[in-house]
């Protein structure tokens, strides 16, 4: 016979069981606090602003593609992650952290989230960027490259968003800049890539994504 206590509601109502594991080789304690009182949470129901699952991903290899002005450089295709939401209340916190370089200085890079519900198409996640003004360029995080053909900055690109779903949202990035000529962004390493220094450098990015409890 299986162990069992049973607490009954002062007012008659519910009642709460402990039952003890079905085999005497799955012994189980269970130590609550002696200095506070608390409330014991499930995976089921977590509390707001609880961490559920994490996810990353590690690019370690450079990346590079060229445009115009004012022309968006996805990494849709190369450099992504994706995340399932428990439910569609959760949010998802984003944190993209860049090693980026730029064949043109004194040239403004131009940064926007991007994101894919399910089995849909990428699309600037436009919660994410600053409001319609004219013809100005929409952006989550404008940088002044200001850099010689060595340098390699990180760009940091964080946000909560609420997807909405329980289908699996993917989420990329993409870049413009303000040059009046075609221009190359590189992802881990700096415009010049020489192996005659020992000081050149090859960086790495990452995605983190993080589902919030509603």
């Amino acid at each position: 016979m299986t162990a069992k206590i049973k607490l009954n509601a002062a007012s008659g109502g519910g009642s709460f069981s402990l039952q003890a594991p079905s085999s005497s080789s799955n012994n189980r304690v269970m130590t609550l606090p002696d200095t506070a009182d608390g409330t014991i949470l499930t995976t089921t129901n977590p509390k707001a602003g609880n961490i559920i699952q994490v996810v990353q991903t590690v690019k370690k290899d450079t990346a590079s593609t060229s445009a115009a002005l004012a022309t968006p450089m996805n990494f849709d295709s190369t450099f992504s992650q994706a995340i399932t939401p428990s439910s569609s209340s959760n949010k998802i916190e984003v944190n993209f952290n860049l090693s980026v370089g730029l064949s043109d200085n004194d040239t403004l890079m131009l940064f926007r989230l991007r994101r894919k519900i399910g089995s849909g198409s990428f699309a600037d996640l436009t919660d994410a960027m600053g409001d319609t003004a004219a013809s100005r360029y929409r952006c989550m995080h404008a940088m002044g490259s200001d850099m010689n053909a060595y340098k390699m900055p990180t760009i940091n690109l964080n946000f909560l968003d609420e997807p909405d779903t329980t289908d699996a949202v993917t989420y990329s990035f993409s870049v413009a800049h303000d040059s009046g000529s075609t221009t190359t962004f590189y992802l881990n390493r700096a415009d010049n890539d020489t192996s005659s220094y020992a000081y050149v450098a090859r960086g790495i990015s990452t995605i983190i994504l993080r589902e919030v409890a509603a």
